[in-house]
């Protein structure tokens, strides 16, 4: 038993902390500076969007259908989905407080709180799957590795092109990595017993509206703003690319 804790314990870390492959991006020299960052924010919005559409909400959805049926699904995903919106909503009149000044750093630290709260029911469902089917685990593992490091990118750069830290960016897209390993094993120790493919799904349709509004409200007006629309057109369109790989191959 202990041997397979540590064994899931190793494949979430492995999936959470691969943000930090996002995060060294930062270390990378671009001649257009803007034209970068236009694209690792329209890239970062279309993956939340499309991880959001394409993977967390069907697949919540189907587990909830089953244990609810549709009609109580439709309004219990409805009601999290809006309490996601607002979460968000609230956290940026926080944020704004302390940032007012500084559009770019706020969409990055909004992302990284974002993305924690998401990797968090994701390092449960690693953890829990590793534990209990090893080979199972794996692939859960490395799917969810692939699609962290998009995420690593959409901390980092903007709070590198910020705040003018390399060392920062790549902090905070440890920090939200680190969410998924740490948080899942607390949680298997502390709550094993409620912790159950219903409670897990609630908790990722939080995190699509949580996502969503962030990508759409606080990304794409950021993404826009330096008028580079080859750029915001591609990071889009790689994005819902490399999601769909994802979820067709795992």
């Amino acid at each position: 038993m202990e041997n397979n804790i540590c064994i899931a314990l190793i494949i979430s870390s492995l999936a959470g902390l691969s943000t930090l492959v996002g995060g060294l991006v930062v270390f990378a020299k671009f001649k257009d500076k803007e034209g970068f960052i236009s694209f690792a924010l329209s890239f970062s919005l279309s993956v939340m969007i499309s991880i959001s559409i394409f993977d967390l909400i069907p697949e919540s959805a189907k587990t909830l259908v089953e244990a609810y049926g549709v009609s109580w699904t439709i309004i219990l995903g409805i009601s999290v989905f809006i309490c996601g919106k607002l979460l968000v909503n609230v956290v940026n009149t926080k944020v704004e407080k302390y940032k007012k000044s500084n559009n770019l750093y706020r969409v990055g630290l909004l992302s990284m709180i974002a993305l924690m709260i998401h990797n968090f029911p994701e390092g449960i469902a690693t953890f829990m799957t590793a534990y209990s089917d090893l080979s199972m685990g794996i692939s859960l593992g490395i799917a969810i590795m692939l699609h962290n490091i998009p995420e690593g990118i959409s901390i980092s750069v903007p709070i590198y092109y910020a705040s003018g830290s390399k060392s920062r960016g790549l902090l905070y897209s440890f920090l939200s990595g680190l969410a998924e390993p740490l948080g899942a094993f607390m949680t298997f120790i502390l709550f094993k017993r409620f912790i159950n493919n219903v409670t897990i799904s609630i908790v990722l349709i939080l995190v699509a509206g949580i996502m969503i509004t962030l990508a759409i409200d606080e990304m794409l007006p950021e993404a826009n703003k330096y008028n580079k629309k080859q750029q915001n057109v591609i990071g889009l369109i790689m994005g819902v690319i490399l999601v769909l790989i994802n979820v067709l191959l795992f």
